[in-house]
């Protein structure tokens, strides 16, 4: 039996790490490329996580009625996940962009997350037409999980662009950015903090939201969709519209009049 203490730590470094690399890829090819390594993480995820995936599959099934106890192991894996996120700077996205304007920047990233995540479920629609598909509920987690870092790295940049960054370590300014994700919002714009402790609100609109995330992604592979077409609008639609939601808070702190 796998250690519970050391499942959430494989399944959310990958998850990072291939949130992180679909995002910053340069052309189409590097995301088709990537979106292949979406498929080998959600195998891996199949394999190492055990009770985790008899967990979301539980979580999925309850998408729409409240967060389960699926919701909750997804939870654990985003903060896990977060602080492994490669996060770019000011700098950094000024080396990346120059001579670009914060907006144009913000343009780019929101533009780049968005194509990222039409990969990743057009990866996952390609899965739904296979004959057979054992490991189907975690395939279903790896995904969500991919599009939450793939959004919660968009943030954490949008924040960067506009040179707002989140206070405090890297702990600290992880978890704003979690809970800025749940909330939809800028981070100086969350209401009630950042306690992402059981049973503290943000926790609990935190796995509503997962919960209504990989019901989205489940949904997304039904044959009725045709699979990668709907999974990539899907996404993708979702993604800019988290971005934008975001960018207004950001304009109205970091651009006054604007």
């Amino acid at each position: 039996m796998a250690d519970p203490q050391t499942e959430p730590d494989e399944i959310a470094l990958r998850a990072a790490e291939v949130a992180a690399d679909v995002t910053e890829a340069e052309d189409q090819q590097d995301r088709k490329r990537l979106a292949a390594a979406l498929a080998k993480a959600a195998s891996s995820g199949a394999r190492a996580a055990g009770r985790g995936t008899r967990a979301a599959r539980r979580g999925i099934g309850a998408a729409g009625r409240g967060a389960g106890s699926g919701a909750g192991w997804l939870a654990a894996q985003v903060a896990a996940m977060a602080p492994r996120l490669r996060v770019r700077d000011q700098a950094a996205l000024r080396a990346q962009f120059p001579g670009r304007s914060a907006e144009d920047i913000a343009d780019a990233l929101i533009d780049g997350a968005s194509r990222a995540s039409a990969a990743a479920g057009g990866a996952a629609g390609v899965w739904a037409v296979l004959p057979a598909l054992p490991a189907f509920p975690a395939e279903v987690a790896a995904e969500t999980l991919v599009l939450v870092g793939i959004e919660i790295k968009l943030i954490a940049e949008l924040h960067e662009a506009y040179g707002t960054p989140a206070p405090g370590n890297l702990a600290e300014r992880t978890s704003a950015y979690v809970a800025a994700w749940a909330h939809r919002r800028g981070v100086f714009m969350i209401p009630g903090g950042v306690v992402l402790a059981t049973g503290s609100p943000l926790a609990r609109l935190l796995r509503r939201r997962l919960a209504a995330r990989a019901g989205r992604s489940a949904f997304s592979l039904a044959p009725l969709l045709t699979g990668a077409a709907a999974g990539a609008y899907l996404n993708s639609r979702e993604t800019r519209r988290l971005g934008q939601a975001v960018r207004r808070d950001l304009r109205r702190r970091a651009l006054p009049g604007s």
